[in-house]
């Protein structure tokens, strides 16, 4: 069988290098790829993730036998249903239930009407009435979320009024995200240790993943500014079965089960990025998709072949595989960014030190955005490339995942010291 991944980041290298382990594939390509995943060995295709007619056509041109959508945008963009229409299996919502992720606005109604713990939220769609809003309420802590796709980077923890205010106005009046800030949401700010709980669901089967721990601002002790993420870890210590149960049973069920009496049923991976508060887990918010880097650290600990809980979730048999197995040692992911990332940075600066890296089984360096110049590999994105390594204990995993990216090198390179310190 050929696979077709669709995407081009650290969440796709690491899928690509997955799948390609499964004895029921014969060839992996990646539209659009870069240039790690074509020196992986991986063919790699000139489709932009977002071109969904070119994305078709070559799908059923190369006779692919499952296409896994990676990002958010083309299946907001309904990939997924062009290519039901044409029955290629395709891993990943519809254009219908990926409104989970396209709007926050629309998530947390689902919330709302389906009783699934988040926190108080206001939504709006005109700028005077947010403002409005933030001048008649005590001040304090809030959060300004973008509704739409932000890539990651739509949402500001505001301390007091003044700086909501300031969020607002960027996004609604001065469009920093583009129409994604045309409607916005408004959000009580919770406290607590963050968790991602990722699962398979075909609609009607729920597989949940193993939890991980994320690090989504840009600067060591969780600093400034929101990025689409710099750093991951898996297992989470102290989360247990009790709280997996809670999760479980008052977020994914009622998630799945509502996108199914709306009429939007949801086959592919429900992400539920969770806040754990003193009266449990509340749900920041949904995606349609594996995290990145969420997904590198995942990978390297999941132990059963990948392809047939992607086959038969995008079937709709889901029920007919036992639970997937893990690796019990732990996995820690650490992103190496561009010098200003996630704000303004430059592109095409050499990455030198790679051949240095001890790369196998247990440790691999995922690329998310680099380019071919001639012989060299470049930088070419805000997140160029990951380290993720396995390890007897949180401790060595992550003495390895940094000992490793030491060893590379480029000009503006920056990454946060305490990924899994604490």
């Amino acid at each position: 069988m050929n696979v077709l991944v669709v995407g081009g980041g650290g969440r796709e290298h690491a899928l690509c290098w997955k799948i390609g382990k499964s004895p029921l594939v014969d060839r992996v390509f990646c539209a659009p790829g870069n240039a790690g995943i074509a020196a992986a060995g991986f063919e790699c295709v000139d489709i932009a993730a977002n071109h969904i007619e070119g994305l078709r056509t070559f799908a059923r041109d190369q006779r692919i036998g499952l296409v896994v959508v990676g990002p958010e945008e083309p299946l907001c963009l309904g990939l997924v249903d062009a290519l039901q229409e044409i029955d290629i299996p395709a891993f990943g919502p519809t254009r219908r239930a990926a409104e989970i992720e396209g709007s926050k606005a629309f998530a947390r109604g689902i919330c709302r009407r389906h009783k699934i713990p988040s926190p108080n939220a206001w939504t709006f769609s005109d700028a005077a009435e947010a403002m409005g809003f933030l001048e008649n309420r005590p001040d304090g802590p809030i959060v300004v979320k973008a509704s739409g796709l932000a890539a990651g980077k739509g949402v500001v923890k505001a301390p007091d009024n003044a700086t909501a205010r300031r969020a607002v106005k960027d996004m609604m009046e001065l469009h920093r995200f583009g129409e994604a800030g045309s409607t916005i949401v408004l959000e009580e700010m919770l406290t607590g240790p963050e968790l991602s709980v990722i699962a398979l669901t075909d609609g009607r089967t729920i597989v949940p993943f193993e939890p991980v721990r994320d690090h989504k601002a840009v600067f060591d002790g969780d600093q400034g500014p929101n990025t689409g993420g710099m750093g991951a870890f898996s297992p989470v210590a102290n989360v247990g079965h009790r709280t997996l149960r809670q999760i479980e049973n008052h977020v994914l069920i009622p998630a799945v089960h509502g996108l199914n009496l709306e009429g939007r049923p949801f086959r592919g991976f429900l992400y539920a990025g969770l806040m754990l508060t003193t009266a449990g887990p509340r749900v920041l918010e949904f995606n349609a998709r594996l995290g990145d880097p969420e997904t590198q650290p995942l990978m390297m600990r999941l132990r059963s072949d990948l392809v047939p809980y992607l086959l038969q979730t995008a079937t709709g048999s889901l029920d007919g595989l036992e639970a997937p197995l893990w690796d019990v040692r732990p996995a820690v992911c650490v992103v190496a960014t561009s010098g200003g990332y996630p704000g303004e940075y430059t592109r095409g600066h050499p990455i030198h030190g790679l051949a240095k890296v001890s790369v196998g089984d247990d440790l691999q360096v995922f690329h998310s955005g680099t380019a071919r110049r001639g012989d060299d590999l470049v930088t070419a994105g805000g997140r160029v490339l990951s380290v993720t390594a396995l390890g007897a204990t949180l401790g060595e995993a992550r003495a390895r995942a940094y000992a490793e990216l030491a060893k590379i090198e480029f000009q503006g390179m920056h990454y946060r010291k305490d990924i899994a310190a604490a």
